[in-house]
């Protein structure tokens, strides 16, 4: 299995971000279902005020680039992203990894020497 971990600052908006909030309570089931036919096999995000931090466990043989291009070709993903960036501070038209920045791994307690 493979993690990617990704950052992205929300808009400075309160209730905007409560909104982001309650949309991931209720995310389209063929978001979902699109993230499986890809090779994520689990996605979770963590909010601290703005700032958001995701962990997105997959397959052993998903390829970051050509994965996600793929998923941004899926039903209703494009409809999603547009959707989710107005809490973003992007434009609609923004890309999942324009707009998440992924994250460089510098400890691993269970690393092996």
């Amino acid at each position: 299995m493979k993690r990617y971990c990704q950052t992205l600052t929300l808009v400075d908006n309160p209730e905007m971000i409560e909104k982001y909030i309650e949309a991931h309570a209720h995310v389209w089931p063929e978001i979902v279902q699109g993230q499986r036919e890809v090779g994520i096999v689990d996605m979770q995000i963590y909010r601290k005020d703005r700032s958001l931090f995701m962990i997105m466990d997959t397959k052993d043989d998903f390829d970051f680039k050509r994965d996600m291009a793929r998923l941004a070709t899926l039903p209703r993903q494009a409809e999603w992203e547009a959707y989710v960036s107005q809490f973003q501070g992007c434009s609609a038209g923004a890309s999942s990894a324009e707009k998440w920045q992924l994250m460089e791994k510098i400890f691993e307690s269970n690393s092996k020497p």
